[in-house]
């Protein structure tokens, strides 16, 4: 197949972050031909509070479908199949799938509860305290993140809405939904989410009667999922008359059950080099993910799963990462005294400003491993947002240590440097953790916005002493969503055939061992400035 081909089959991936919408055209070798991006509205109340319409979403993915079509211009005859992906955030509609208000704006366009919310951190401490068998699954303690501890936070304070539900989504389910009129779920949301037990096959009734959510059980889990499928399933008779004249494609076009965003990430990375259970995925964007595939379960503490099928059909998932990673540098950053003064001059580059401070450390210092001298003295642990894992515990907080009266831009480009390490050595935790539990990997898949620059990879190699691969693909998130497309469309037998045929690898960068000394005692560094800040809160 060539690109110039007019007939031959595309794969359309669709991804919806926290920030936008985004769709790719893929050719049969994985290749991005088009991609359209629309924006999409957070509304943030406070610390704790995020909220998204389920609506305006819809409506830019329809958006930059069409957008990458015309930018293709190609023929939406040729998509043989659609894969979304989307945020772990809660959807609640009523009947009919009408929008219901979720929080204190009554707005009920604003009926998205966004993965970043906490604010169901006192009904997850309850659930923990309960220590039902079912935790275990998620690294022996579930996160306000996660869907049950929102939906009991919904029952308890705004319990004319939930009693109101018609279906409970995650994003990547609605979406769907939306497109087909299937209310199965995937895998991937309903085990990494909201305690499916896929392994089994089954919701544990028991753990929703124990935390406060028995009526769920009772009624069968008619509001949260009766049909279970793996992700790249078909879906209903492919899109609906509808949905396809909103997205400007063909009836019955395939449409494949879908994955949590990070995951589709991981679908279009840990094909791509060796066997995918030798790889960790990760993402590095808003949030940070790593995405680890083990044959037989491997249990974590503090790593979320393991999960059956969450993302390689057939294989168990380990997910681990931190709530902020991309944002915890635009937080961290925010605090300097040169702040605007370089935003201005990254705006007027036309690059945002951590790509401009990337380039900076760059410029001043002998070679990309040698730009974490630049930082010395000064650490950053960037927890702004509590730690994801391996301590799995919401109430973290961001430490920096070794600021001066500096006030200019190589002071600034310093804290930049210290806070990728400090995301570094957050993962290096990870890794280290699966590690020891059994969970052993080889080599970083990269993949996420964050993470494109090549001082990022050589940081992050370096401090962990694994090589980084990136991917040829220029959005693997994308891919990994078509790649789901091209299974439902019957393109390929299976997951594991589509990633081995569309995903490669292409830069890598290794850990310099001259300098693993230095980032050895930064480590040290870090997890002491962790201990302390813990000992100070309690």
């Amino acid at each position: 197949m060539t690109l110039s081909s007019q007939t031959a089959p595309l794969l359309l991936g669709v991804d919806v972050g926290t920030g936008s919408a985004r769709a790719g055209l893929f050719d049969l070798e994985g290749r991005m031909l088009a991609a359209d991006k629309r924006d999409i509205t957070l509304w943030r109340e406070g610390a704790d509070i995020a909220e998204q319409s389920s609506a305006e979403i819809w409506a830019s993915v329809c958006a930059a479908v069409k957008g990458a079509l015309a930018k293709a211009g190609a023929d939406p005859a040729r998509v043989a199949g659609i894969g979304f992906d989307a945020t772990c955030s809660l959807v609640v509609l009523g009947e009919g799938g009408a929008p219901l208000p979720i929080g204190a704006s009554e707005d009920p366009a604003r009926d998205i509860i966004v993965w970043m919310d906490h604010r169901a951190i006192g009904q997850a401490e309850r659930i923990n305290a309960i220590r039902h068998p079912v935790l275990a699954y998620v690294g022996g303690v579930i996160s306000p993140e996660m869907e049950t501890p929102k939906l009991l936070w919904l029952r308890e304070n705004r319990p004319e809405t939930y009693a109101a539900a018609w279906q409970f989504f995650d994003l990547a389910d609605f979406l769907s939904w939306r497109a087909t009129g299937d209310l199965a779920r995937s895998t991937c949301t309903v085990t990494c989410k909201w305690t499916y037990l896929a392994h089994e096959g089954r919701w544990d009734a028991d753990y929703f009667h124990r935390i406060g959510l028995g009526d769920l059980a009772e009624a069968g889990f008619a509001r949260i999922g009766t049909r279970i499928v793996p992700p790249g399933t078909p879906l209903g008779a492919g899109l609906t008359a509808a949905a396809a004249a909103e997205l400007g494609l063909a009836p019955g076009t395939p449409v494949a059950a879908g994955l949590i965003d990070a995951h589709a990430g991981g679908i279009g990375t840990v094909g791509a080099v060796g066997a995918p259970e030798e790889n960790v995925g990760y993402v590095f964007g808003t949030s940070s993910c790593t995405m680890t595939t083990t044959r037989e379960p491997v249990f974590v503490p503090g790593v979320w799963g393991p999960y059956f099928q969450a993302m390689v059909p057939g294989m168990w998932l380990n997910e681990g990462g931190q709530s902020a990673a991309g944002a915890a540098i635009d937080q961290l950053l925010a605090f300097h005294p040169a702040a605007a003064e370089a935003r201005a001059a990254a705006e007027a580059a036309g690059e945002p400003l951590p790509v401009w401070l990337a380039a900076r450390a760059a410029s001043a210092a002998a070679g990309l491993s040698e730009v974490a001298a630049l930082a010395d003295g000064l650490h950053v642990v960037p927890e702004f947002l509590g730690n994801r894992a391996p301590f799995a515990d919401p109430h973290a907080r961001a430490v920096i240590a070794g600021l001066g009266m500096e006030r200019g831009l190589e002071s600034l480009t310093a804290l930049y440097v210290a806070g990728i390490c400090g995301i570094a050595y957050g993962l290096r935790q990870i890794l280290e953790a699966q590690d020891a539990a059994g969970a052993p990997t080889a080599r970083i898949m990269m993949s996420g916005g964050a993470g494109q620059l090549p001082v990022v990879r050589q940081l992050l190699a370096d401090a962990t002493g694994r090589p980084v691969h990136g991917s040829r693909a220029e959005e693997p998130v994308l891919l990994g969503s078509a790649i789901l497309g091209a299974v439902a469309g019957g393109l390929f037998p299976d997951t594991a055939a589509a990633m081995d045929a569309l995903s490669a690898s292409d830069a890598v960068h290794h850990p310099d061992a001259a300098f693993k000394a230095l980032h050895d005692r930064r480590f040290a560094a870090f997890e002491a400035l962790q201990s302390v800040a813990r000992t100070l809160r309690a």
